[in-house]
């Protein structure tokens, strides 16, 4: 009989790549903390390895009280913390570091503003990403370190200005969620005495309530009748919480926390000391770190809350998370890993979908028009533009939902689509990606993108403004040709006439007596900023079965006039 497989066995079951190991960085910019992983990914094993970490607590989310900004003290500490980290990775020889940012961030009026400084200061990119991407990431990062046994999980994540909530299986998770309440934002909120009186102890704990009442009644919903869920938290503070109770009850600390468990009893417990205590009593206590003991009784206040509304007794902590999170998403969509964990890597699509299908969308034009764009921005490839597959899953994904906005009005649906695809909750890409799809679908018809409007100007910069501008430009084609909406064009051909700079589209009508003329015309009345875009001449042929070019747009487009 074989031994049952390691957390990490299950999880990386690997389709060969090659045989050399790679080195990865992944960052993870919080509202509390800087995190960065180096790892060491290895085919033959197969798994990740960690070969290094850093960890700075820089506070970013000590921001303006007054206008919400992030401070510059804070972006400094960020961006010293920041530079430190490309060094580490560097020196090791990583082939690419990815960072993410998180709720500080993205609250931050100037959060894109300190993100384009932090890529002019120290070469790192960094993508901002929604709550519910975050909370998907986390619960990747977990299954990395932790075998479900394909039973229900919950796990908390107790960040400086979020707590994630998460449900799962081992399988697609069940139930993804982010609300606003972390250790330093309430501590800023309602901490205002040392210890905390009890009038700012009973307002926060009604606050947490109140806050975390969805996100708990949503998880509750997928939870089966006779299921019992184990308990699993990840983060600094629920760490530190473990640690400050296991050594008091040991006397020292341990180097691990695995194999521990945290009562609720104890949890609350420990909770009533820390409440009665000030930051320097705090700081004395065993496990403790300074910067942590500034927000831990709010931090104790969170986990306590949703322990007692999810109805769970005890919990066991998970050293991996967001961090180990990206790693994996990272293997995911390059291909490296295959096993049941593989839904992960379409998990682009199935959102995707998922927006289309709760706003209605006509799937089988918005796939056909799918179709045409993908083939226009194939055939274009190398010769008109040099945009990668990366930009051409972004353009699949705006085809799909370019009509969204039907959902609200017909009358300028263009822009409700805008609205509705950014703040739809797709998951999968980051926070600038997401910007990009819905300017796509923004500018699928009427004006082109101009600098005057502000989702155009909100773009991180001139790369992304000019992928708006050039593959918007072809999605508006790949609309036009199915402008009626019943399938009347059955595929596409291009063929490219340097000479004149010419690119000529051939339609190829499903039904040979159909002349496709609404389309044709539709084609020829959006095709200027196709033209302008890649200094072309755009000329559109109707084609026969027979492969014989019925009609020129010139003259079905006259036609249609008169």
């Amino acid at each position: 009989m074989t031994s049952p497989m390691t957390a990490e066995q299950h999880l990386h079951l690997w389709r060969p790549v090659n045989l050399s190991d790679r080195i990865l960085a992944a960052i993870d910019v919080g509202t509390n903390s800087i995190h960065m992983v180096v790892v060491q990914i290895q085919p033959s094993l197969p798994s990740f390895k960690i070969i290094a970490a850093e960890k700075e607590m820089v506070r970013l989310g000590e921001r303006c009280q007054i206008t919400g900004q992030l401070t510059e003290e804070a972006m400094e500490r960020a961006i010293a913390t920041l530079r430190r980290c490309r060094e580490l990775a560097t020196g090791l020889k990583a082939e690419e570091i990815i960072g993410v940012a998180t709720s500080a961030v993205r609250e931050a009026p100037n959060g894109r503003q300190f993100l384009e400084r932090v890529k002019k200061e120290t070469g790192l990119t960094i993508d901002l990403i929604s709550g519910e991407e975050e909370a998907r990431r986390i619960y990747l990062g977990v299954l990395s370190g932790l075998e479900f046994n394909g039973k229900p999980h919950i796990i908390i994540d107790i960040g400086g200005g979020s707590t994630e909530l998460i449900l799962g299986d081992g399988h697609e998770p069940r139930s993804l969620s982010s609300t606003k309440v972390g250790a330093v934002r309430l501590t800023d909120l309602f901490v205002k005495s040392d210890p905390i009186s009890d009038q700012d102890y009973a307002v926060l704990r009604a606050y947490v309530r109140g806050m975390l009442d969805r996100a708990v009644e949503d998880l509750r919903q997928h939870l089966g009748p006779h299921e019992k869920p184990q308990l699993v938290g990840t983060s600094g503070t629920i760490e530190s919480l473990m640690m400050i109770h296991i050594c008091d009850r040991l006397g020292s600390c341990p180097p691990s926390l695995r194999g521990y468990e945290l009562t609720l009893e104890d949890l609350k417990a420990l909770l009533a000391k820390l409440r009665r205590l000030n930051f320097n009593q705090r700081c004395q206590l065993l496990g403790m770190s300074e910067r942590r003991a500034e927000i831990i009784v709010a931090g104790a206040v969170i986990l306590v809350e949703a322990m007692e509304m999810l109805g769970q007794s005890s919990l066991i902590t998970c050293d991996r998370a967001l961090r180990e999170g990206i790693i994996v998403d990272w293997m995911l969509t390059h291909g490296l890993i295959e096993d049941r964990l593989r839904y992960q890597s379409s998990v682009r699509q199935r959102s995707t979908y998922s927006l289309a299908q709760k706003f209605h969308v006509n799937l089988a034009s918005s796939e056909r028009v799918a179709n045409f764009a993908l083939t226009l921005f194939d055939r274009t490839q190398g010769i008109l533009h040099n945009w990668t597959e990366a930009e051409r899953e972004l353009l699949w994904a705006a085809a799909i939902l370019h009509n969204a906005g039907h959902y609200v009005s017909h009358s300028a649906h263009h822009k409700h689509s805008y609205y509705l695809v950014r703040h739809g909750g797709l998951l999968g890409y980051t926070d600038t990606e997401i910007e990009i799809i819905a300017n796509l679908c923004r500018y699928h018809r009427k004006s082109p993108p101009k600098k005057k409007h502000e989702n155009f100007r909100q773009l991180m910069g001139r790369r992304e403004r000019q992928m708006v501008e050039q593959l918007s430009a072809i999605l508006r084609l790949a609309s036009a040709l199915d402008r009626r909406q019943i399938g009347a064009v059955d595929h596409i051909t291009c063929e490219w006439r340097p000479p004149q700079r010419q690119f000529c589209l051939q339609i190829h009508p499903a039904d040979p007596s159909d002349r496709c003329e609404l389309e044709i015309w539709s084609v020829n009345y959006k095709k200027e900023p196709f033209e302008s875009q890649f200094s072309v001449s755009l000329k559109v042929e109707l084609v026969a079965t027979s492969g014989t070019v019925l009609a020129t747009a010139v003259n079905l487009a006259t036609a249609v006039n008169e």
